[in-house]
Parts: structure tokens; C-alpha cells; sequence
């Protein structure tokens, strides 16, 4: 394993080395050369290589962020920085039916990247114009030349997306008002088959039902997968596992019926093949217990004997924080009055005051505000045993300012603002901390406000310029370290390069390393390294997560020190990116990740990217490890 005399590029010197199988790890040297791992072993002859002092650090291969939204951040910044400095060298694409694989699809007046996007990922309208505008292919053979042509960072591997490929067939418009006709589901057969010959990972489709299309005529119905029936499914999902692909799916969390039949899809037994499937998200969500029991009830099923499925829910290892912009958030899609408020173009401050205005609209938002909150009914009792069907708490002591106009607010819940401002009303003009407060708490209704009024006041006061966050699921560290580590789920749903001002998670994988650092020592780190790196690589078909002579050199040298010290909710922070030419919400933890190199080439080091990252070419595009023709079944 010395490598013989060949000439190395690159040598990490004493790393303690996680191959990525889970086997304990070893001291080691580990030499690179032409873009691979040409030696691992003691007291490598170094040369003319650079020469990185790893005694004390963890070596591993490069992680896996399995469930990303890059596909339009690749086309603005291909280095996807935020990904790389967090140690991550390969990244799924084209998750939630959502991608570009068949170029901008403008055709009729239809923008699909805009209209598909701009709600379910909370992108700007105007970031999603600029990367249609970008442009250049028309199909997925040439979506795949085209992403090889980028200065990519890390690895991309992106799916076929379901909205986009029923689009692609029966355009925009007929795609969520009507049933495809047999011969446009043979058409949608054959270009996922063209797909996967072409050496796509897999196929992807969604079913969460508050994901809107963002245009009109269009914003009361929700993206073209949500519109295809249990037969289209059942025929797309057929190709996918005859060429043993994997589909990524979300469930029709309103339809417990719907959620079994379509999982079932994974079944072996029934289907003469297991189709691998990957779902987001067992989670453990703080206004209903019950979500993620069926999750975990549901997979110990579907990958019984009995049936002989291959499926896996996804875990995140943070817990689930967004952040809103005043109504601005995914979690106002779900509840219909607030969706009303999110069909609103960003910067249409004026419509979303005359419907904060509107009385009709208050007595909706006032019904919803309280349902389930006094007397002896369903409601009351479902909300007492976490069983609510929404997510969001509509609690203000739940809901924490971020910032806002009035800049002593930082950090305080609404609930600590309600109280003063109700004490001030109620006489005690020494609750007002400042004039501003003063002047918000004069400018509320006369009649003492309950926190239903007080709540949209300060929505009418401030519109998107209050930013406050709220955490509804993953609150227990405990239970969401369990979660990682359990054999029929995967690591994953961070969501990176979603949600750019709402949600953070691109440290997902090194919240993970420190959970398992925290609780089980080397031992479970490298589990947790084996969970993050080979486990998905072969459960996806990527050639990528191992440490072995002959393998491409993706890897990250982890500080185990900075990661024990670190504190993941103090790294959240909210940037201006130039590539966006808007604010975007990221992680940064100092000194976690020593060094990433992807292919053989040093793209991080020592909190600083290299020379030529974002020029030259590191990642490729990843196809599935396996060309095999399809099997019949």
C-alpha cells in the first residue's frame, strides 16, 4: 500500500483515517496522485507534493449531502461554495420533481423554472429569471454535457424531475389541469428511460400538498407532479426500477391511505424487484408525535420479508428552525389564509396590507389563530396530544425575533413584546423600553389586542422587515441523534440551496460527526462517517465514499477538537451572495473542516479557498456506478 515511487500530488501526514466502512480508524499517511488515491500507509516519501500535517485531525472521504436544491446556484457559482467548506464533495440534484434537466421550458408564456420554484424553494423570482435566462440546453443528454462543462466544486449527480418531465410532454398549463393521454405517459416513459440509459441516479416526484406554483393563472394550484394519478406513478416508477435506480419521494402527508399504496411501490415481492426509495422526512415534529411513529412503523413495513422493499426515510440532524420575513415562509403554504399572503409577488408589500386590512380576511386568520385552542372539542384535544394536522405552533413564545426595525427586539420572543405592549396599554408606560417601542405599542388598536391582533400588527407595521424564526421539529437532541443512527433511515434533507433566506442546514453532515463525537467516541464516528459517506454511495449508485488505493480522492480533514467546541446554532449566519444578488441564510463553523479535496485537488484549507476553486473543474458529473442494461420484470 506504500505506492511505490510513484509521484504524489498531495500527502496528508498522521491523519487518524476513516476509510468509510465503520472499521475502527487507523494512523495513517494517505498520498494522492493524477486525482486519486495512490498510497495509504507509514512514512510515505512526499517529494514534491504539498504536504498537509494532519497529527490530531480525522481523514475521511468526502461526505454526501443527499437531498440539495443546487440546481440553480451550479448555474450561478459551479464552485457551490457553502457546500465545500462543510467538507461535503458530492451532491444530489433535482430532489422534489424540481430541476433543469430539460433547459428553461419557456414555451407558451410559461416560465417553469420561476413558476416552480420561486414558491416550494423560496427562491426570488428575479434569481430564478436570472438562471432561465442562463439557459442553453433543451435536453437531458445535454444537461449532463452541459453541468461537466462547469468549474464544478464537488460532485453533482442530478435526477430526473417529475414537474419538469410532465411539462416537458404536455407543457405547463396541461400539466395541472388534466390527465396526460396514453400516448403522452408512453412519451413520459420513454425520455425517463432515455434518462436513466444516459446514467441519471434516479427520478424524483413530491406529493407534499402546500408546494404552489408561483405564477398566474397558476398560484391556486400546486406543481404538475402533485396532478399526476397512482397509474403514472406506478408506470414511471416501473422504469426507474427496472434499471435499479432510485426514486426520492415525498408523502401526501394528508392521505394516510395514499402514503401506504405509493411507498408500496417499493415492494419486491408485489412488484417482482425492489424499487429503492428515498422520502423526506422522519422528523420529529413538536405539534404532532404521531408523524414520525408512522414513519418509523411505516419503514420497519415496507422493509419487512413480507413485503421486501428497499426504502428509507431521510433524518436531519438539526433541529428544524425557519426563519419567516414577515408571512414570508414555507410554513405559511400549508394553512390557507397565509398562503394567501405567500401568493403575493415578494416586493407586493401593497397586496399584502389590503389583505391584512381585509375583514373578511381577519375573521379567517382569527379562526385559524384559535382553532383548537379553548373548550372541550377535537381540536382542543388533538393540539393537547400533539396530533395537529399543521405545523406551525401559532404559540408566541415559540416565535423569536431574528431582527427587526426596532433593534432591542433581537432575540426576544413575541410573546415578551406581547406582554410589554399589553402592560403598556394596560397603564404602565415604563414597559416601553424605547420610543420606537413606545410609538409600535401607541399605534395598535384601542381595545386591549389579543395576541391574534397583536400578531398582525406587527405584520402590518412591518411587513417583511420583522424577521423572526421558530423551531417545529427536532427539538430533543436525543431523539434526533437516534434517528441518525437508525439502520432504515438516512442522513439527509438538509434542503441546501433551498429556502435561501429561510432555513440553514448545510452543516447537516458535521452536526452528525459532532453528535457521534459527543456520544460514542471514535467508535461511533466512524459509523457516523460510514452513515455519510459509502452507505449513501452505494444506496444511490455513486462511485464516491471510500478511502482505498485506485478510489478518486474526495475527502475532508475534520478538527475533532473545533468540532467538540463548537456550537452549530451560533454559526447561522445571513450574507449578502453576490451570485444571487440577495441575502441568502448559511452556516459557517470556524475551523471544523481543515481541508476539502475533491479529485485529487485542494478547494479548502485552513478556513480559505484555494487558488482556482470556482475556475477549474474539481467534481464531475456523478452517473450510476452501474450501466447495466434494465431488467425485466
Amino acid at each position: 500500500m506504500d505506492g511505490g515511487s510513484l509521484a504524489y500530488q498531495l500527502v496528508f501526514r498522521n491523519a487518524l483515517l476513516f476509510d468509510g466502512s465503520g472499521a475502527a480508524p487507523q494512523r495513517r499517511d494517505v498520498a494522492i496522485a493524477g486525482g486519486r488515491i495512490a498510497a495509504i500507509g507509514h512514512d510515505l516519501p512526499a517529494g514534491d507534493a504539498t504536504q498537509i500535517d494532519a497529527q490530531g485531525l480525522w481523514l475521511m472521504p468526502g461526505l454526501l449531502d443527499v437531498h440539495t436544491h443546487f440546481d440553480l446556484e451550479v448555474e450561478l457559482e459551479p464552485g457551490l461554495p457553502e457546500a465545500v467548506r462543510h467538507g461535503t464533495t458530492t451532491v444530489v440534484m433535482a430532489n422534489c420533481s424540481l430541476g433543469l434537466a430539460y433547459g428553461a421550458q419557456r414555451r407558451n408564456g410559461a416560465d417553469p423554472i420561476v413558476d416552480c420554484f420561486a414558491r416550494v424553494e423560496n427562491v426570488p423570482k428575479s434569481v430564478l429569471r436570472k438562471v432561465a435566462d442562463r439557459v442553453s440546453w433543451s435536453d437531458s443528454a445535454a444537461y449532463l454535457d452541459h453541468l461537466q462543462s462547469l468549474p464544478l466544486g464537488p460532485n453533482v449527480a442530478p435526477m430526473i424531475p417529475h414537474s419538469m418531465l410532465r411539462v416537458e410532454v404536455m407543457g405547463l398549463n396541461d400539466s395541472v389541469s388534466r390527465e396526460p393521454t396514453a400516448d403522452e405517459l408512453t412519451r413520459m416513459e420513454q425520455l425517463l428511460e432515455k434518462g436513466m440509459r444516459e446514467g441519471y441516479i434516479g427520478f424524483s416526484t413530491d406529493a407534499l400538498p402546500f408546494h404552489f406554483l408561483a405564477n398566474a393563472p397558476n398560484t391556486r394550484k400546486q406543481i404538475p407532479t402533485q396532478f399526476a394519478p397512482y397509474g403514472e406513478l406506478k408506470r414511471l416508477t416501473g422504469v426507474v426500477r427496472r434499471w435499479g435506480r432510485l426514486w426520492q419521494a415525498t408523502p401526501p402527508k394528508d392521505n394516510k391511505l395514499a402514503i401506504f399504496r405509493n411507498f408500496l411501490l417499493t415492494s419486491g415481492r408485489l412488484f417482482g424487484r425492489p424499487l429503492k426509495v428515498t422520502a423526506v422526512a422522519a422528523m420529529d415534529f413538536n405539534t404532532n408525535g404521531a408523524l414520525l411513529k408512522m414513519a418509523l412503523v411505516l419503514s420497519r413495513i415496507l422493509n419487512s420479508r413480507l413485503i421486501g422493499g428497499r426504502f428509507r426515510f431521510q433524518a436531519l440532524a438539526a433541529p428544524f428552525t425557519t426563519w419567516s420575513d414577515g408571512v414570508i415562509t414555507p410554513l405559511a403554504e400549508e394553512i390557507p389564509c397565509l398562503r394567501l399572503l405567500n401568493e403575493l409577488d415578494l416586493d407586493d408589500r401593497a397586496g399584502r396590507r389590503r389583505l391584512l386590512d381585509d375583514p373578511a380576511w381577519i375573521a379567517d386568520f382569527r379562526r385559524m389563530w384559535f382553532h383548537g385552542k379553548s373548550g372541550f372539542n377535537w381540536a382542543n384535544l388533538a393540539r393537547r396530544r400533539r396530533r395537529e394536522t399543521n405545523v406551525l405552533s401559532r404559540r408566541l413564545d415559540d416565535m423569536f425575533i431574528d431582527r427587526c426595525p426596532i433593534a432591542a427586539w433581537s432575540g426576544d420572543s413575541l410573546q415578551a413584546v406581547y406582554q410589554r405592549a399589553c402592560a403598556y396599554r394596560a397603564g404602565d408606560a415604563a414597559q416601553a423600553r424605547s420610543a420606537d417601542e413606545r410609538a409600535v405599542f401607541d399605534a395598535m388598536p384601542p381595545a386591549r389586542p389579543d395576541d391574534a391582533d397583536f400578531f398582525l400588527h406587527l405584520m402590518r407595521q412591518f411587513d417583511t422587515q420583522l424577521r423572526w424564526k421558530t423551531t417545529t421539529a427536532n427539538r430533543d437532541p436525543q431523539l434526533t441523534g437516534e434517528l441518525l443512527f437508525n439502520p432504515l433511515l438516512l442522513p439527509g434533507f438538509n434542503d441546501s440551496g433551498a429556502h435561501l433566506t429561510n432555513m440553514a442546514f448545510y452543516d447537516g453532515n458535521l452536526r452528525m460527526l459532532r453528535y457521534a463525537q459527543a456520544s460514542g467516541g471514535v467508535a461511533r464516528v466512524a459509523e457516523a462517517v460510514r452513515r455519510l459517506t459509502r452507505e449513501p454511495a452505494e444506496y444511490f449508485g455513486m462511485d464516491v465514499g471510500r478511502i482505498e488505493p485506485g478510489a478518486i480522492a474526495d475527502l475532508a480533514l475534520i478538527d475533532p477538537a473545533a468540532l467538540s467546541g463548537w456550537d452549530p446554532e451560533a454559526t447561522i449566519e445571513y450574507v449578502w451572495r453576490d451570485c444571487f444578488e440577495h441575502h441568502q441564510l448559511v452556516n459557517r463553523p470556524p475551523d471544523v473542516v481543515r481541508a476539502t479535496v475533491v479529485a485529487g485537488q485542494l478547494l479548502w484549507r485552513d478556513g480559505a479557498y484555494q487558488p482556482g476553486f470556482g475556475e477549474q473543474r474539481a467534481g464531475r458529473v456523478l452517473r450510476h456506478a452501474v450501466e447495466s442494461a434494465p431488467v425485466a420484470v
